[in-house]
């Protein structure tokens, strides 16, 4: 990792910089993808499943006996695991549901919002170096308490055309209504055209490499709507000399064997607890099987020492992490001044891997700075709010001249004569 001491200001934008995502450069390969399964349905996306993930299919859908299939090769342990992680995820979602208020704004002027589930959703789940059977839980079990009544999943198969089994345990714990074996731009151009074997959906939510980051985005230009833009997963850690330099090297190689273009950042006032995290990721990486991957992910991230603890602080809102670990004795304090992240991870005992899988809140997150402006994924990701209004005759008389007034001064006359006619009613 590179060791940075007490940079100044000016520096701050290049020190915490991702790695680009170029899917400008991706565009013409992307839509060329996506023109094919527009116009040619299933037969394209098995051609591209052949060229792409190495496999010929004689179907999409995933079949009942594949997903009883899956049920059986899946361990005690790990089904315990995930039931559990549902129960908490669903715990915490089903607490966001929303309430319809009633408003008077004026006598005989009621305005109300309604909630409505989004018809059909997309889940994509990608491929890769690990099964995200977290990630099925994660987008399917607030989907399901919304009350979507169409539930799609798409997710490369393996060269022998399979499903990862926990992936199936995980969709049909969570809800799942049909998963498919597909993925990467067909995938998703699947979802947002439809096929004959694919319905097409209203919203796609779901993680990808820079492809799939690049088709979700042309696809939301006029097809579907998308969950938010994402890119490589990031953490920041924000500790004090009290931290724990084996939780904090911990923690930053967890983010980092994520992918190689994956982002871990300290910030800390403490040169003791840098130089102790710097000799502890060192020891902690050797261990680890995927450590070609976190090495090459470190190469990119960062531990910087500042001077005091608010410095620290706006460093933090200027990066706004996905994750953000607070590891300070104070940390509640320090918690109320961050205005910008996706999750946060309070104190000594509260890992990344807690939110990443089984604590309840959602990991999918903003990435690349849209923490700025964006939430993570939520019940609310999965809903529309509808207004309603109703007029009596008195709320008509009581508002109408408000309504002519600003109408007239907008020189929509219409508008004003749609109220004229009635307060002129006998």
């Amino acid at each position: 990792m590179n060791i940075v001491t007490y940079p100044e200001r000016s520096q701050w934008a290049s020190l915490i910089r991702r790695s680009a995502l170029n899917t400008e450069a991706l565009r013409e390969t992307v839509s060329s993808v996506l023109d094919s399964v527009r116009i040619e349905g299933d037969k394209a996306v098995l051609a591209f499943e052949e060229q792409f993930d190495k496999v010929q299919l004689a179907a999409l859908a995933v079949s009942q006996e594949e997903f009883e299939a899956a049920e059986q090769q899946v361990s005690p342990e790990l089904k315990a695991a995930i039931r559990t992680a549902y129960e908490n995820i669903r715990t915490f979602h089903s607490a966001q549901q929303f309430e319809t208020k009633r408003i008077t704004t004026l006598p005989g002027v009621t305005c109300w919002q309604k909630a409505v589930a989004i018809q059909k959703v997309g889940l994509y789940i990608p491929g890769g170096t690990a099964p995200l059977f977290s990630t099925v839980l994660m987008l399917a079990t607030p989907a399901t308490i919304a009350g979507c009544k169409e539930i799609v999943l798409c997710t490369p198969p393996d060269k022998e055309g399979r499903i990862h089994p926990a992936i199936l345990f995980a969709a049909q714990t969570a809800g799942v209504h049909r998963v498919f074996k597909a993925g990467g731009v067909q995938a998703i151009g699947a979802m947002a055209y439809g096929t004959e074997s694919i319905p097409k959906v209203y919203k796609i939510f779901g993680p990808g490499n820079q492809y799939v980051t690049a088709a979700k985005q042309q696809v939301s230009l006029k097809e579907v709507a998308i969950d938010m833009p994402a890119g490589p997963s990031e953490v920041a850690i924000l500790a004090d000399a009290g931290a724990n330099p084996v939780f904090v090297a911990a923690d930053l190689l967890s983010q980092a064997e994520h992918g190689t273009d994956s982002q871990a950042i300290l910030i800390t006032t403490s040169a003791t607890l840098l130089q102790a995290t710097a000799e502890e990721v060192d020891r902690q990486l050797s261990l680890l099987p995927r450590k070609d991957i976190a090495e090459r992910s470190l190469a990119n991230s960062q531990l910087i020492l500042v001077d005091d603890m608010p410095t620290a602080i706006d460093m933090i809102n200027e990066y706004a992490p996905e994750h953000l670990i607070i590891e300070t004795e104070d940390y509640m304090d320090v918690a109320e001044q961050v205005v910008n992240a996706g999750s946060v991870f309070l104190g000594p005992y509260s890992p990344e891997s807690a939110g990443d899988y089984a604590s309840g809140t959602n990991h999918t997150l903003p990435t690349n700075g849209y923490a700025r402006a964006y939430s993570g994924v939520s019940l609310d990701s999965f809903i529309r709010k509808i207004t309603f209004q109703e007029i009596t005759r008195e709320g008509i008389r009581t508002l109408g001249p408000t309504i002519q007034t600003m109408a007239a001064a907008e020189h929509l006359d219409a508008h004003k004569n749609a109220v004229t006619v009635r307060l002129d009613e006998h």
